[in-house]
């Protein structure tokens, strides 16, 4: 079942990279979302046994979205 992740690019990490993160995430079955404009990053939904394919990139950090509360 796929779920929605949130891909950022890491601090110093090239911009070009996120590319790449976006296009493995597409040829692997992945959905864009949503991508974001004030930071490098993008939202994703994506088969959850794939998602070692976009955790494996050191410039790339990969977050289960989620839902926030403030109580």
């Amino acid at each position: 079942m796929p779920l929605l992740y949130n891909v950022t690019l890491k601090k110093d990490s090239p911009p070009e990279e996120l590319e790449k993160a976006k296009e493995s995430a597409k040829s692997n079955g992945g959905t864009i979302r949503h991508e974001y404009t004030l930071i490098k990053g993008f939202t994703v939904e994506y088969p959850e046994d794939h998602i070692e394919t976009l955790q494996a990139s050191e410039h790339i950090h990969v977050e289960q979205d989620g839902e926030v509360r403030i109580q």
